[in-house]
Order: structure tokens, then C-alpha cells, then sequence
């Protein structure tokens, strides 16, 4: 026949020294326990206001209410830690099956548990292990982080991780690590190792300090890559830049866009301001709502620039549109290939090329060319059939040719 367990009271202000605990263990307000090698409790713990435990604790389960609950040791709580209106505080390791803090938890040990729910801050000085980590303020962990989803409604600093998802209502602080489904944060994110990620969307400001690698990014307001960057989708609402070279499926900004390297999309890329590519550039297609440079740039289908065109080798695709006014640097190569009125340009490589109205050109390569009113070109060469409209100047005469010259691109 078992014996019944014996429950043990440490009364307001009491010192004990305690070390198994048959039963349950109830602890009023400003006690203190000292530790004979190790305290273990079968049953339940009941901590209400402040307390101290000199030592090392073990439990079934432990409510700590109304105040700081501090164990010098390692904690392990075989079902749920809870702190009501209490902050909680492990000098070594944490072990839980779950762990629910109102105000504060800090570990400086290594922390596991199923899951990690807290009101204010969480603070870990070792690793942390957890399928969820939710906290309604701050979470900053300086070991490294293991985890499914992980949200905070103030600000997360973490280093080293593992995680599926991450998400702050404030700002993001990371260093390297894996971040399997994606990131979400309202305010600012920044990683300073490199990454792997599934997505990444910050609301205001986006700082990728090493090399990073992974889905969809989408930017409210600035967003900086100072290492090489592979991704899906890039989408900024303000200004970006890649200090490396950036590579994807997409981009979409609203006003800049600076690359250090080279940028290679397979699909569209759609800038409302500029769009300055230190090298080369190559896309699926192109839209570019003021100033383009490159020193080469390809592009699959259609480009569409309607500012400023500045490159050293050249801008080739299958149907490119020059915009009104704009002003041209470089050589344009395409199979259909439209000026629009008023524009300046250099050489001219194309199947079918038309120069609007008052255009300036220096060389006009086509298989067909037309030539708006008031055009001005030095030189003009075509295979099949010419367009002249009045005033069109031409300082040589056309000519015919059997086979074009090869363009530069």
C-alpha cells in the first residue's frame, strides 16, 4: 500500500532548506529555500510573491503569482510553468512541458518546452528550443533558436536559428540562419548573418547585411541587400539597392532601384523611377518609368523606357519602345524597335524601326524604316523599304543594302 503524500507550507518571509518534497509545496511572499543538492517535488508548487531558490528545482507543474520568482539553478517543470501577474527568472537551464509567463522570463541556461507564451519580455542567454514562442513584447535570445512559429508584438533580436515563421508587430533583428516559411514584421527587419528564407515582408525598412537566399520579398518603404541576393519575387514601395548581385523571377518598384553587379530576372521588372545596373542586365521584360543604365542590357520580350537610356554596350529586346523626349547613350538593338517623338538617340539596330516626329539620330540600321516629320539622322540603312515624312534630314544619303550589318548586341 502506497503512503500518502505529505504536503509542505513555507510560510510569508520563511528560510528553509528543503530537499525532495513528497507532496505539493506551497510558498508565501519573501521566502527563501536553500537548496540540499537538488530540490524535487512530486506534486504541484505554488509560489505567491516574491521568492528565491538557492539551487537547482524539479516539479510536477509550478504557479508563481504576484511577484519575481527567481531559481539560482536549473527548472524543470514536467507539465506547465505559470506565471500570473509574476516574472520568473532560471539561473541555469529550463525544462518545461509548457510555459506561460505574464510579465518577464529570463533563462540563462538552455530553454525547451512545447511552448513559450509571455506577456512582456522573454530573454534568453542560451539556446531555446519550442514548436511556438509568442510573446506580447520583447524577445531577445542570444543562443541559438529552434522553433516553429515565432511571434513578438514588440521587437525580436535572435542569432542563431531554425525556425518556420517569424513575425513582430515593431522590428526584426536576426543574425544567420534558416527561416523556412517567412518572415512578417510591421516596422523595420534586419539580418545580419546570411539567410535562407521563404518570404520576407516588412513594412517600412528591410536590411539584408550577407549574402541571403529564398522566395518573395516585399518592402513598404527601403530595402538593402549588401551581398548577393537570390530571390522570387522583389517587390519595394520605395527605394532599393543590392550591393551584389541580385537574381529572380520578378521586380517591382515604385521609385529606385541601384544594383552593384549584375541582375538577372527571368520574368518582368517594372521600376517607376530609375533603374541603375552597374553591369549587366538581362530580364524577361522591361518597364522603366524614368532613367535606365547598364553597361549591357538583354531583355527576352518587350522593354519599355520612357526617360533617360544610358549604356556602354547596348539595350537589346525583341520589341522595345523608347519614350517621348527621352535621351539615348549606347546602342539600341531589337526586332521592332519604337522612338517616340522629340527623342535623342545614338545607333539604331533593328527589323522594324520608327523614329517619331523631330527624332535625332546618328546611325538607323532596319529591314524597315520610317522616319517621322522633322527627323534628323546622319546616316540610314535598310534592307527593304524606307518611309521618309517632310523635313526629314539625312546628312548621308539612304541606303539600300542586300544584308544588314551585324548589330553590337
Amino acid at each position: 500500500m502506497l503512503s500518502p503524500m505529505t504536503d509542505t507550507h513555507v510560510p510569508r518571509n520563511g528560510r528553509v532548506r528543503l530537499g525532495a518534497v513528497d507532496g505539493d509545496l506551497e510558498v508565501e511572499k519573501n521566502a527563501r529555500i536553500e537548496v540540499d543538492g537538488r530540490v524535487v517535488v512530486r506534486g504541484h508548487a505554488e509560489f505567491e510573491g516574491n521568492a528565491d531558490v538557492e539551487g537547482d528545482f524539479a516539479c510536477r507543474s509550478l504557479r508563481a503569482s504576484d511577484g519575481e520568482l527567481t531559481v539560482h539553478g536549473a527548472l524543470s517543470v514536467e507539465e506547465s510553468l505559470k506565471g500570473d501577474d509574476a516574472t520568473v527568472n532560471v539561473g541555469g537551464e529550463l525544462k518545461a512541458g509548457t510555459v506561460d509567463v505574464d510579465r518577464r522570463l529570463r533563462v540563462d541556461g538552455p530553454a525547451s518546452a512545447t511552448s513559450f507564451e509571455v506577456g512582456g519580455v522573454l530573454e534568453g542567454r542560451g539556446t531555446l528550443t519550442a514548436q511556438k514562442v509568442s510573446v506580447g513584447g520583447r524577445f531577445m535570445l542570444e543562443g541559438k533558436l529552434s522553433a516553429g512559429e515565432v511571434e513578438a508584438g514588440g521587437v525580436i533580436a535572435i542569432h542563431d536559428f531554425e525556425i518556420e515563421r517569424l513575425e513582430a508587430g515593431g522590428s526584426i533583428t536576426i543574425g544567420g540562419g534558416v527561416i523556412r516559411r517567412g518572415v512578417e514584421v510591421g516596422g523595420r527587419f534586419r539580418a545580419e548573418g546570411p539567410i535562407e528564407f521563404g518570404s520576407i515582408e516588412a513594412g517600412g525598412f528591410a536590411e539584408l547585411r550577407r549574402a541571403a537566399k529564398g522566395g518573395s520579398i516585399e518592402v513598404g518603404g527601403v530595402f538593402t541587400a549588401h551581398e548577393d541576393l537570390t530571390f522570387t519575387e522583389l517587390e519595394i514601395g520605395g527605394v532599393g539597392t543590392i550591393d551584389g548581385n541580385g537574381k529572380g523571377d520578378s521586380v517591382e518598384v515604385g521609385g529606385r532601384l541601384e544594383v552593384a553587379g549584375d541582375l538577372d530576372i527571368s520574368g518582368p521588372i517594372e521600376v517607376g523611377g530609375s533603374l541603375r545596373v552597374q553591369k549587366t542586365l538581362k530580364a524577361g521584360s522591361l518597364e522603366v518609368g524614368g532613367r535606365f543604365e547598364a553597361q549591357r542590357a538583354t531583355v527576352a520580350r518587350r522593354a519599355e523606357v520612357d526617360g533617360t537610356v544610358s549604356t556602354q554596350e547596348g539595350l537589346k529586346a525583341e520589341d522595345l519602345e523608347i519614350g517621348r523626349k527621352a535621351k539615348v547613350v549606347g546602342p539600341l538593338v531589337g526586332r521592332r524597335i519604337r522612338v517616340d517623338a522629340k527623342a535623342v538617340v545614338e545607333d539604331v539596330y533593328g527589323e522594324d524601326v520608327e523614329l517619331g516626329d523631330r527624332c535625332t539620330a546618328r546611325r538607323v540600321v532596319g529591314g524597315t524604316v520610317r522616319l517621322g516629320r522633322g527627323v534628323t539622322a546622319d546616316e540610314v540603312t535598310y534592307r527593304d523599304r524606307i518611309d521618309l515624312a517632310p523635313e526629314v534630314r539625312v546628312r548621308q544619303a539612304p541606303k539600300q543594302v542586300a544584308t544588314l550589318p551585324n548589330a553590337p548586341l
